[in-house]
């Protein structure tokens, strides 16, 4: 089968690999009938040291069961499913406390033998934790937005839970990347009266003002947290969702919050430690968030996508095949694209 492999900074290659195949009694076959590219994957298509063995790409999927392990009672062959970009027993202390990213038989695609999901076929291990099953064909023009929730739209909605946002709060936005953009719609959803994007490209912030932001800044560094104080009248806002993971945007969302706020951390982080570790600490200001656990976000975010009451697929403005998927890493690490969708 054809699959994404990583070697190093740049160097992402379609290969043939070999077919993917039942190992646990707990394993689920997935014929793959949408996949994408994620912000994430830039870092190591930026940083990444050579490596001869390659680096197996993707974690974001839907598609179709061809195979169950003997244990698998949830789903079946012909299900149409989505799956998050961490597998999960959904039975542990953690998945029970609705932190799916710590399961203790959990862990990632991509990872420790489990192939990515940048590939015509994957092995899903605790297939009755991680896959949920779509109530619709494969071919159903709700596709881009039921493929947000195995990622992107659960980790803005994550950051949005993290930061506390509520009825009749503010928010703040740090990053208009794809996870920013579903940051918008999370923090829209969950009632936010304003919502400050803070963002620099046209196209991304022309799409956050059609999610419900009702203010962009496009300064950075000091002159973004002046002018975000100036939008909130000297306080700062209430909730502020950093969606990217470098120490600038890091240190923005510290600052920008009031006392007594929260920031809600998403973006994966590149920098060793939290900056404005004192003013913070003196602003009783909230910091939480990591990796979402977005199993435990996708039942309460699926009947929003079915009803077309939120459309985060409208963060995917370009479609490839597998065969396109190094042109679309370009496309994204060079902003001519927000998100690249694989269609199979």
């Amino acid at each position: 089968m054809k699959a994404t492999m990583m070697y190093g900074a740049g160097d992402v290659r379609i290969e043939k690999v070999p077919d993917v195949r039942i190992i646990e009694r707990t394993d689920a076959l997935i014929s793959i009938t949408r996949a994408c590219i994620c912000g994430s994957d830039l870092w190591p298509y930026q940083k990444m040291e050579h490596n001869d063995a390659g680096r197996s790409m993707g974690h974001e999927l839907i598609g179709v069961v061809e195979a169950v392990g003997a244990d698998v009672r949830k789903v079946k062959i012909g299900d149409l499913v989505v799956a998050p970009f961490a597998f999960s027993d959904g039975t542990c202390v953690f998945c029970r406390a609705g932190l799916h990213t710590s399961c203790l038989h959990g862990g990632f695609f991509g990872m420790n033998d489990v192939g990515g999901a940048q590939a015509e076929a994957v092995r899903v291990p605790q297939a009755d934790g991680t896959l949920v099953v779509l109530p619709v064909g494969k071919d159903d023009q709700l596709m881009p937005s039921l493929l947000t929730l195995s990622d992107v739209m659960g980790t803005g909605h994550h950051a949005a839970v993290s930061a506390k946002v509520g009825p009749g709060k503010t928010a703040a936005v740090v990053g208009d990347g794809a996870v920013g953009l579903c940051g918008v719609i999370a923090a829209r959803r969950l009632g936010a009266e304003q919502i400050i994007m803070l963002g620099r490209h046209p196209d991304r912030i022309a799409l956050a003002r059609k999610f419900g932001a009702t203010d962009i800044v496009s300064e950075r560094g000091d002159e973004a947290i002046e002018h975000v104080r100036k939008l909130t009248h000297g306080l700062g806002v209430d909730s502020a969702l950093e969606c990217v993971g470098l120490e600038q945007s890091t240190l923005t969302a510290l600052r920008i919050v009031r006392p007594g706020g929260a920031v809600g951390r998403v973006g994966v982080p590149q920098e060793a430690s939290i900056p404005a570790a004192q003013p913070t600490f003196y602003s009783n200001v909230t910091i939480a968030g990591g990796p979402a656990p977005v199993r435990s976000y996708i039942e309460d975010l699926l009947p929003d996508v079915l009803e077309g009451k939120i459309e985060p697929g409208r963060v995917f403005d370009q479609v490839t095949n597998i065969d396109g998927v190094p042109d679309g890493y370009r496309a994204m690490d060079e902003r001519n694209a927000i998100k690249v969708m694989i269609k199979f």
